[in-house]
């Protein structure tokens, strides 16, 4: 409790000194995947807003902010214009945001406006990015190596089951790691492996090195193959409605001065 007030602390002062709005801020990362480690740091990310006359500068302006980065903190935001620029591309973060068990503050226009913005979500898109994301993964910190780092293969298994998760439902997949892995046989050789990869995460620090899990590596290997077939072979299913984004963009500038 002490660090979630000391979160939104530093959130309300973030308001004050930059004349914005917070509109909803959570956790990302590992935490909010649900395996953190003891010493893992909270990845606070949040969407904020200007009045409306700021957006009407003729100067370029930013649209991210980085409040704190240390060994602790990692805080930064999106205006809330870039966040809607990114969901006409799908981007995935913009849906793990949105979606996040763990939420420090939010405005109620977020949860009102929740089901349109899943509606940019493309499936297509989604595939290539979590595909790309486990493949570059498992390359840098796994591939050749003899040992690795605990934490690495989360970084690899959790895109490749939230692939599984799209092929399979056709939604943002969850961002908590457990609602993916219950869509496993509790009995299945891999499910099992998994679950005890998780109850070492949680005791072990982040430098944490294990020998490969061979099991885990034929899943890899297998989703690899198999995934960017399924997302080559699916039809584009990318929404272009630039007039709804524009109308959310003003419904949520209207939420300034409320």
């Amino acid at each position: 409790m002490e660090i979630r007030n000391e979160i939104l602390k530093k959130l309300s002062a973030s308001e004050s000194d930059h004349s914005i709005k917070i509109l909803h801020a959570v956790e990302s990362g590992s935490r909010a995947w649900g395996f953190a480690s003891p010493d893992s740091d909270y990845d606070v990310r949040f969407i904020y807003a200007h009045d409306m006359k700021w957006y009407l500068k003729l100067e370029d302006t930013r649209d991210v902010m980085e409040l704190e980065l240390n060994d602790v903190y990692d805080i930064n935001g999106w205006d809330i214009q870039k966040l809607f620029r990114l969901m006409h591309s799908s981007n995935p973060t913009v849906f793990e945001w949105v979606h996040s068990p763990i939420v420090y503050t939010t405005h109620p226009i977020i949860a009102e406006i929740t089901p349109q913005i899943d509606s940019f979500f493309s499936c297509k898109a989604g595939l290539y990015h979590y595909f790309n994301t486990a493949k570059a993964n498992y390359k840098s910190y796994i591939d050749n190596k003899q040992k690795v780092k605990l934490k690495k293969y989360f970084y690899v298994l959790r895109p490749l089951m939230a692939c599984d998760w799209i092929l399979t439902h056709r939604t943002p997949p969850p961002v908590l790691f457990d609602s993916l892995l219950n869509e496993m046989e509790p009995d299945d050789e891999l499910f099992i492996a998994i679950q005890d990869l998780i109850s070492r995460k949680q005791t072990a620090i982040e430098a944490e090195m294990i020998e490969r899990i061979s099991v885990l590596e034929d899943y890899i290997a297998s989703e690899i193959s198999s995934i960017k077939v399924s997302a080559d072979m699916m039809k584009d299913d990318k929404n272009n409605d630039w007039e709804l984004l524009n109308t959310l963009f003003l419904q949520c500038l209207e939420q300034f001065n409320n």
